[in-house]
């Protein structure tokens, strides 16, 4: 079940279209949207912290409402949160209060550099949470999703419901789900085990062998043209070295297409 969608809003001027998507998405799903936009006040000695955090909350849910206003919001309430500190605390403390089923992105927010795939701020969202994440390059419509091309190295999961977003997108759309496993360098006989759950909910698994599994992935997107790709955040996952920093340039990855990220949580 998807019922909470959060939608962080940055400064982008572009960040309605990310929002009109995400609200589109929600219909579909008869969710619930809360728009987040974080800030950070800090006051020298003399002045009062109350008061300049209200001056700045005030003005960044004004900047939320402009947003508001450039969409169709198709009957949905659409809730602000602002929250005063770290954005990922933030998301954290969010989620905890109201359990978020998926955050809905862009790719690059605050960043205008066109060589990066996730700027500073959507790689921290991404790669510092355990919330499932759907990355919608800017300008992408909502359109049926019919086939999700999953990629990962590893058929482990330890828990089903990791893959909830994932199955109900499959049920919404009627979606064909195909499994690309990457064995790449080192791969384990433990890593070639493949989670029943994830099976179940598969039309096919393809094996292919590469450096990398982005670099598996790449021909595959070209073969099959998916809707939605799917992969797994987890420190032996799809990115892989790319989780130690909060950014990744589009040299590194890249996609055209939604990426619906999953966090495989730790126990």
């Amino acid at each position: 079940m998807i019922k909470n969608i959060l939608v962080p809003i940055g400064a982008s001027p572009d960040s309605f279209h990310t929002l009109q998507y995400a609200v589109n998405f929600a219909t579909e799903f008869s969710a619930n949207i809360y728009v987040m936009e974080v800030f950070n006040v800090s006051v020298g000695a003399g002045k009062s912290l109350a008061n300049v955090e209200q001056k700045v909350a005030e003005s960044s849910k004004e900047h939320v409402k402009e947003v508001i206003d450039k969409i169709d919001s198709k009957n949905i309430k659409i809730k602000i949160a602002t929250y005063n500190g770290d954005l990922v605390d933030g998301l954290k403390d969010i989620d905890k209060e109201l359990g978020i089923d998926l955050i809905i992105m862009a790719p690059r927010s605050n960043d205008v550099k066109e060589e990066l795939y996730l700027g500073y701020t959507s790689g921290r969202i991404v790669k510092r949470t355990n919330i499932p994440t759907l990355i919608v390059p800017k300008g992408t419509t909502l359109k049926p999703m019919k086939t999700i091309l999953t990629a990962f190295k590893s058929g482990i999961l330890k828990r089903k419901r990791i893959l909830d977003p994932l199955i109900a997108i499959k049920q919404k759309f009627d979606a064909k789900v195909n499994l690309l496993m990457v064995k790449t360098p080192g791969y384990s006989d433990d890593d070639l085990k493949i989670n029943t759950a994830l099976m179940d909910i598969s039309s096919q698994l393809t094996l292919t062998e590469a450096p990398s599994t982005y670099l598996g992935v790449l021909e595959h997107l070209q073969a099959q043209q998916p809707d939605l790709l799917c992969v797994f955040r987890r420190k032996r996952g799809f990115f892989k070295n790319l989780w130690e920093k909060s950014t990744i340039p589009k040299a590194e990855f890249s996609a055209r297409i939604p990426v619906l990220v999953l966090s495989v949580k730790k126990d």
